[in-house]
Parts: C-alpha cells; structure tokens; sequence
C-alpha cells in the first residue's frame, strides 16, 4: 500500500521516533524511504546584519549540520535493509511544511511519516506547527509520532497520572 515513504529528519529526538516508526511501515509494506532535511535560514537576520555575506560561515555551519543528521538517519534505515534516498532543501523565512508537501508531490510519496512535538496553547501560537501544516496541505496520508515529554529507558513516563474521571492524581516529577 505505501510504497514510498517520505520522512522529514531534523535530528531532534522526536524526529528519530518519527523515523524508527517510518522503518516500520516500511518493513511491513516493502516500502522505500526517502530523507527531506530542510535548512531553514530564517534566524538570520538579513535587516540588521547587513545581508547574508556577514553570516557565510552561519549558513555553511547549518548545511553541515544537516548534512550530518541526513548521514546519521541514511545509516538507521540502511542498517535496517530498507531502499533510501535523501534530499536537503533550504529555504529562506519559509516554512519547512511547504517544501516536505512540495518534495511528497513530486517525488510521488504515498505516505509521510514525521515526529511532532505536540505543542500546545501559546507555544504553538507562537512557534507554528510544520507537522499541522503537512497535515492541512498534503494530498496524502501523513503519519504523526507524537514526541515523549520525558522517558526513561524504553518506555514512556506519563507527566501526569489521572483517575477514571480525568482528574489529575499526582504529578510526575
């Protein structure tokens, strides 16, 4: 059913258990994946600086990094036996959303898989959600892997524990 998989990576823990959920599907289905990295330019300040010529050593350092978290996710799905390509994308004050919907189009995705920090009220107003806007905007199913707010070993540590009448118990701390 999918047989391609499209999977944002930014190195982020939340992103890892987007991809090792994406290594899953991808097991199961036979599926190739296909890494986006997107180099997001936009914490520099080109009104102040001067223009991007001041940062030239900024933006090689970002396009390293990204190059690195592709590397290190192409030897996860690689180790697992799974069909890989991988793309970086920059884009200055733009969204990533945007261009991991324009990379699922054109590569022809049948699925994308990606990890969400589940942010809620004024965080989320404030910072935006790529995986919300993939999700309005795609033409295709999307996957999100909510990120754990802590863990410990292998499984998930609730933040807090509720009764049978969603009422907070204790909190864990």
């Amino acid at each position: 059913m999918y047989k391609r998989i499209l999977v944002p990576v930014d190195g982020s823990p939340t992103s890892q258990q987007g991809l090792a959920e994406a290594i899953g599907v991808a097991k199961v289905h036979g599926s190739c994946i296909r890494l986006i990295h997107v180099v997001n330019e936009f914490i520099i300040d080109y009104g102040y600086a001067g223009g991007a010529t001041c940062f030239p050593d900024l933006i090689d350092s970002l396009r390293k990094i990204g190059t690195k978290v592709l590397d290190e996710a192409e030897a996860t799905v690689s180790k697992a036996g799974i069909d890989i390509s991988r793309v970086m994308h920059e884009t200055v004050g733009g969204r990533a959303a945007g261009l991991i919907v324009q990379e699922a189009k054109e590569w022809g995705a049948d699925l994308i898989v990606m990890g969400t920090h589940g942010r809620r009220g004024i965080a989320r107003v404030a910072m935006g959600s790529d995986a919300e806007e993939v999700v309005r905007t795609a033409c295709i199913p999307v996957l999100l892997v909510r990120g754990a707010h802590r863990t410990t070993g292998s499984h998930v540590e609730p933040v807090a524990r509720r009764d049978a009448d969603d009422h907070v118990v204790s909190a864990a701390g």
